[in-house]
Protein backbone atom coordinates (compact mmCIF):
# COMPACT_ATOMS: atom_id res chain seq x y z
CA UNK A 1 0.00 0.00 0.00
CA UNK A 2 1.08 3.88 -0.62
CA UNK A 3 -0.72 6.82 0.75
CA UNK A 4 -1.63 9.33 -2.56
CA UNK A 5 -1.52 12.90 -1.36
CA UNK A 6 -3.54 15.11 -4.07
CA UNK A 7 -4.91 18.46 -4.13
CA UNK A 8 -8.71 18.57 -4.73
CA UNK A 9 -11.08 20.97 -5.84
CA UNK A 10 -13.12 22.74 -2.57
CA UNK A 11 -14.96 24.82 -4.12
CA UNK A 12 -15.38 26.55 -8.51
CA UNK A 13 -14.16 29.82 -7.83
CA UNK A 14 -14.68 32.89 -10.17
CA UNK A 15 -11.90 35.06 -11.08
CA UNK A 16 -8.77 34.11 -9.73
CA UNK A 17 -8.49 31.33 -7.22
CA UNK A 18 -7.39 31.39 -3.28
CA UNK A 19 -5.87 28.87 -0.81
CA UNK A 20 -9.25 28.18 0.57
CA UNK A 21 -10.86 26.85 -2.77
CA UNK A 22 -8.16 23.87 -2.13
CA UNK A 23 -8.07 21.30 -0.26
CA UNK A 24 -5.30 18.07 0.41
CA UNK A 25 -7.17 14.71 0.52
CA UNK A 26 -5.07 11.52 1.17
CA UNK A 27 -5.83 7.75 0.45
CA UNK A 28 -4.12 4.27 0.69
CA UNK A 29 -3.89 3.00 -2.88
CA UNK A 30 -3.89 -0.90 -3.47
CA UNK A 31 -0.67 -2.25 -5.67
CA UNK A 32 -1.64 -2.26 -9.33
CA UNK A 33 -3.31 -5.38 -10.70
CA UNK A 34 -3.30 -7.37 -14.17
CA UNK A 35 -2.23 -4.28 -16.82
CA UNK A 36 -1.93 -1.54 -14.72
CA UNK A 37 0.77 0.40 -13.31
CA UNK A 38 1.42 2.26 -9.79
CA UNK A 39 2.91 5.68 -10.24
CA UNK A 40 5.00 8.61 -8.49
CA UNK A 41 5.04 12.07 -9.94
CA UNK A 42 8.20 13.68 -10.09
CA UNK A 43 6.88 17.25 -12.01
CA UNK A 44 3.61 18.60 -12.04
CA UNK A 45 2.76 21.11 -14.87
CA UNK A 46 1.48 24.21 -14.00
CA UNK A 47 -1.04 25.78 -16.86
CA UNK A 48 -3.59 28.41 -17.91
CA UNK A 49 -5.98 26.18 -18.73
CA UNK A 50 -6.53 24.39 -15.74
CA UNK A 51 -8.43 27.23 -14.12
CA UNK A 52 -10.86 27.07 -17.29
CA UNK A 53 -11.16 23.38 -17.37
CA UNK A 54 -11.57 23.27 -13.57
CA UNK A 55 -15.28 24.94 -14.11
CA UNK A 56 -15.80 23.35 -17.25
CA UNK A 57 -14.85 20.02 -16.14
CA UNK A 58 -15.04 19.24 -12.65
CA UNK A 59 -17.03 18.60 -9.63
CA UNK A 60 -16.08 20.04 -6.58
CA UNK A 61 -14.41 17.46 -4.81
CA UNK A 62 -12.77 16.33 -7.60
CA UNK A 63 -8.86 15.71 -7.61
CA UNK A 64 -7.47 19.45 -9.12
CA UNK A 65 -6.91 18.70 -13.48
CA UNK A 66 -3.53 18.62 -14.61
CA UNK A 67 -0.57 16.68 -16.28
CA UNK A 68 2.45 15.42 -14.95
CA UNK A 69 5.69 13.70 -15.42
CA UNK A 70 5.62 10.48 -12.95
CA UNK A 71 8.09 7.12 -12.59
CA UNK A 72 6.66 3.62 -12.80
CA UNK A 73 7.52 2.20 -9.52
CA UNK A 74 5.08 -0.63 -9.85
CA UNK A 75 4.11 -2.44 -12.91
CA UNK A 76 1.98 -5.16 -14.01
CA UNK A 77 2.37 -4.13 -17.58
CA UNK A 78 5.01 -4.84 -19.87
CA UNK A 79 4.51 -1.37 -21.93
CA UNK A 80 5.55 0.55 -18.61
CA UNK A 81 8.40 -0.77 -16.73
CA UNK A 82 9.61 -0.63 -13.50
CA UNK A 83 11.68 2.68 -13.64
CA UNK A 84 10.59 3.85 -16.76
CA UNK A 85 8.96 7.57 -16.82
CA UNK A 86 5.52 8.28 -18.82
CA UNK A 87 3.55 11.62 -19.03
CA UNK A 88 0.43 11.37 -17.04
CA UNK A 89 -3.22 13.30 -16.69
CA UNK A 90 -3.93 12.31 -13.81
CA UNK A 91 -3.83 15.63 -12.11
CA UNK A 92 -2.32 17.16 -8.90
CA UNK A 93 -1.36 14.32 -7.29
CA UNK A 94 1.85 12.31 -5.57
CA UNK A 95 0.21 8.97 -6.58
CA UNK A 96 -2.10 7.36 -8.80
CA UNK A 97 -2.55 3.87 -10.54
CA UNK A 98 -3.08 3.90 -14.37
CA UNK A 99 -3.84 1.14 -16.73
CA UNK A 100 -2.11 2.59 -19.30
CA UNK A 101 -4.58 3.98 -21.41
CA UNK A 102 -3.78 7.84 -20.91
CA UNK A 103 0.33 7.36 -20.48
CA UNK A 104 2.59 8.83 -22.76
CA UNK A 105 6.20 7.03 -22.34
CA UNK A 106 9.07 9.03 -22.04
CA UNK A 107 11.65 7.57 -24.68
CA UNK A 108 14.08 5.31 -22.63
CA UNK A 109 17.38 7.02 -23.60
CA UNK A 110 16.40 10.34 -22.52
CA UNK A 111 19.96 12.47 -22.72
CA UNK A 112 20.84 12.58 -18.81
CA UNK A 113 22.00 16.30 -19.01
CA UNK A 114 18.51 17.27 -19.78
CA UNK A 115 15.99 17.71 -17.17
CA UNK A 116 12.65 15.05 -17.74
CA UNK A 117 10.54 18.48 -16.72
CA UNK A 118 10.95 19.50 -20.76
CA UNK A 119 8.85 16.34 -21.15
CA UNK A 120 6.06 19.06 -20.32
CA UNK A 121 7.63 21.85 -21.87
CA UNK A 122 9.88 22.54 -25.00
CA UNK A 123 9.60 18.73 -26.07
CA UNK A 124 5.92 18.37 -24.94
CA UNK A 125 2.62 20.02 -25.75
CA UNK A 126 3.99 23.51 -25.44
CA UNK A 127 6.70 22.96 -28.17
CA UNK A 128 4.69 20.82 -30.42
CA UNK A 129 1.78 23.94 -29.64
CA UNK A 130 4.45 26.47 -30.98
CA UNK A 131 5.94 24.26 -33.90
CA UNK A 132 2.78 23.40 -35.04
CA UNK A 133 1.25 26.79 -34.76
CA UNK A 134 4.14 28.15 -37.05
CA UNK A 135 4.67 25.91 -39.55
CA UNK A 136 0.88 24.61 -40.23
CA UNK A 137 -1.07 27.45 -38.89
CA UNK A 138 1.32 30.60 -39.78
CA UNK A 139 3.09 29.10 -42.54
CA UNK A 140 6.40 31.27 -41.17
CA UNK A 141 8.49 31.82 -43.97
CA UNK A 142 12.47 32.68 -44.12
CA UNK A 143 12.62 36.56 -44.01
CA UNK A 144 9.20 37.48 -42.80
CA UNK A 145 8.35 39.58 -39.65
CA UNK A 146 6.86 37.50 -36.59
CA UNK A 147 5.03 39.25 -33.54
CA UNK A 148 4.83 37.19 -30.67
CA UNK A 149 2.46 38.21 -27.53
CA UNK A 150 3.06 36.45 -23.93
CA UNK A 151 6.68 36.12 -25.80
CA UNK A 152 7.88 34.88 -22.24
CA UNK A 153 5.58 32.17 -21.48
CA UNK A 154 6.01 28.51 -22.01
CA UNK A 155 4.87 28.53 -25.53
CA UNK A 156 5.43 31.74 -26.89
CA UNK A 157 9.51 31.69 -25.67
CA UNK A 158 9.65 28.40 -28.17
CA UNK A 159 8.20 30.13 -30.99
CA UNK A 160 10.67 33.17 -31.07
CA UNK A 161 13.83 30.65 -30.98
CA UNK A 162 11.99 28.37 -33.70
CA UNK A 163 11.47 31.45 -36.01
CA UNK A 164 14.83 32.97 -35.18
CA UNK A 165 16.47 29.68 -35.91
CA UNK A 166 13.86 30.14 -39.44
CA UNK A 167 15.26 33.58 -39.74
CA UNK A 168 12.58 35.62 -39.12
CA UNK A 169 12.68 38.99 -37.52
CA UNK A 170 10.73 38.48 -34.52
CA UNK A 171 8.97 41.28 -32.20
CA UNK A 172 7.86 40.19 -28.77
CA UNK A 173 5.62 41.42 -25.84
CA UNK A 174 5.88 40.81 -22.54
CA UNK A 175 4.80 42.05 -19.12
CA UNK A 176 7.82 42.70 -17.09
CA UNK A 177 11.03 44.58 -17.67
CA UNK A 178 12.51 40.98 -16.39
CA UNK A 179 11.04 39.35 -19.41
CA UNK A 180 12.31 41.37 -21.92
CA UNK A 181 16.09 40.89 -21.08
CA UNK A 182 14.82 36.99 -20.99
CA UNK A 183 13.32 37.94 -24.21
CA UNK A 184 16.51 39.49 -25.42
CA UNK A 185 18.81 36.63 -24.21
CA UNK A 186 16.62 34.66 -26.34
CA UNK A 187 17.57 36.57 -29.87
CA UNK A 188 14.74 37.92 -29.99
CA UNK A 189 14.89 41.65 -32.14
CA UNK A 190 12.73 43.49 -30.27
CA UNK A 191 10.74 43.23 -27.06
CA UNK A 192 8.80 45.35 -24.92
CA UNK A 193 6.79 45.72 -22.18
CA UNK A 194 3.27 45.96 -22.74
CA UNK A 195 2.12 47.45 -19.20
CA UNK A 196 4.95 50.22 -19.76
CA UNK A 197 4.26 51.66 -22.93
CA UNK A 198 1.73 54.92 -23.56
CA UNK A 199 0.85 53.75 -27.01
CA UNK A 200 0.46 50.14 -28.39
CA UNK A 201 0.54 51.09 -31.93
CA UNK A 202 3.16 53.72 -31.59
CA UNK A 203 5.55 50.37 -29.61
CA UNK A 204 4.60 48.38 -32.56
CA UNK A 205 5.31 50.98 -35.44
CA UNK A 206 8.82 51.31 -33.43
CA UNK A 207 10.02 48.05 -33.12
CA UNK A 208 8.93 47.27 -36.77
CA UNK A 209 8.47 49.99 -38.99
CA UNK A 210 7.80 48.26 -41.90
CA UNK A 211 4.76 46.26 -40.40
CA UNK A 212 4.19 42.42 -39.17
CA UNK A 213 3.75 39.39 -41.44
CA UNK A 214 2.50 37.07 -38.87
CA UNK A 215 1.09 37.47 -35.53
CA UNK A 216 1.64 34.38 -32.89
CA UNK A 217 -1.34 35.01 -30.35
CA UNK A 218 -0.99 33.08 -27.12
CA UNK A 219 11.69 28.36 -26.68
CA UNK A 220 19.88 23.69 -30.06
CA UNK A 221 16.64 25.78 -27.94
CA UNK A 222 17.22 27.20 -24.57
CA UNK A 223 13.95 26.58 -22.04
CA UNK A 224 13.72 28.43 -19.04
CA UNK A 225 12.10 27.07 -15.97
CA UNK A 226 9.99 28.32 -13.61
CA UNK A 227 10.01 25.27 -11.02
CA UNK A 228 8.53 25.82 -7.28
CA UNK A 229 9.53 23.07 -5.06
CA UNK A 230 7.21 20.52 -3.12
CA UNK A 231 4.01 19.04 -3.54
CA UNK A 232 2.44 21.36 -0.87
CA UNK A 233 3.22 24.66 -3.14
CA UNK A 234 1.11 23.48 -6.24
CA UNK A 235 -2.50 25.51 -5.18
CA UNK A 236 0.66 28.89 -5.03
CA UNK A 237 2.63 27.88 -8.23
CA UNK A 238 -0.83 28.16 -10.59
CA UNK A 239 -2.01 30.95 -8.49
CA UNK A 240 1.50 32.59 -9.39
CA UNK A 241 1.32 31.43 -13.26
CA UNK A 242 -2.11 33.04 -13.12
CA UNK A 243 -0.43 36.61 -11.90
CA UNK A 244 1.96 36.15 -14.72
CA UNK A 245 5.15 35.71 -11.98
CA UNK A 246 7.07 32.53 -13.85
CA UNK A 247 9.34 33.26 -16.58
CA UNK A 248 8.86 30.24 -18.97
CA UNK A 249 7.24 26.94 -18.19
CA UNK A 250 6.28 26.71 -14.79
CA UNK A 251 6.31 23.21 -12.96
CA UNK A 252 6.11 21.99 -9.57
CA UNK A 253 8.87 19.93 -8.17
CA UNK A 254 7.23 16.65 -5.82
Amino acid sequence: MVQSKSWVLVRHFDGFPKDSDFGIKAEELPGPKDGEVLLEAVFLSVDPYMRLFSKMYMKEGDVMIGTQLAKVIQSKNSTFPVGSHVVSSCGWTTHSISDGKELTPVMSDWPEDVSLSLALGAIGMPGLTALYGIEEVLGLKEGETLLVNAAAGAVGSVVGQIAKIKGCKVVGSAGSEEKVVFLKELGVDEAFNYKTITSLEEALRKASPDGYDCFFDNGKLQCREHVTKGFENMPAAFMGMLRGDNIGKAFVSV
